[in-house]
C-alpha cells in the first residue's frame, strides 16, 4: 500500500513545477530521500531579491549550470527549496514567497507553519 506525500497544510502534496524541472527526485515535487542533506523540501516562488541573497550567501541559483542540467532561474520561478536556506533567508528578511500546497511537510521539523503563511503565496 502507498501512502501519498503530504504537504505543510495536511492534504496531498501538489507539484512545485515542471519548468524548470524541480526537486531532489526532478519530477517537479518537493520530496526529500536519501543523500538529500539539503532537504529540498520548499516549495518557492523565486524573486530577484531572493536569488541576489542566496547568490550573496554562496549559493548562485540564476547562473544557468548546463553541466548538470540547471536552467538557471528567474524570478516567478517555481523551485524546491533547501529547508534551511529558507529558513535562513527568513531571517534575513529576504524570504522567497512559499507554494503551501507543494512543500512537503517535513518542512515543519525545521520551518515555523505561522512563518510560512506570512510568505504564502
Amino acid at each position: 500500500m502507498s501512502i501519498e506525500a503530504r504537504n505543510v497544510i495536511g492534504s496531498v502534496l501538489q507539484p512545485c513545477s515542471l519548468d524548470p524541472v524541480t526537486g531532489w527526485h526532478r519530477d517537479g515535487c518537493c520530496r526529500t530521500g536519501a543523500g538529500d542533506h539539503g532537504v529540498h523540501v520548499v516549495c518557492v516562488r523565486v524573486s530577484a531579491a531572493f536569488l541576489e541573497f542566496s547568490k550573496r550567501r554562496g549559493n548562485d541559483l540564476s547562473t544557468p549550470q548546463p553541466d548538470h542540467g540547471f536552467p538557471g532561474l528567474k524570478p516567478g520561478n517555481q523551485w524546491c527549496l533547501c529547508a534551511a536556506r529558507w529558513q535562513e533567508a527568513f531571517e534575513a528578511g529576504a524570504a522567497p514567497d512559499v507554494v503551501l500546497e507543494a512543500t512537503h511537510e517535513s518542512a515543519l521539523e525545521f520551518i515555523d507553519l505561522e512563518n510560512m503563511k506570512l510568505h504564502a503565496c
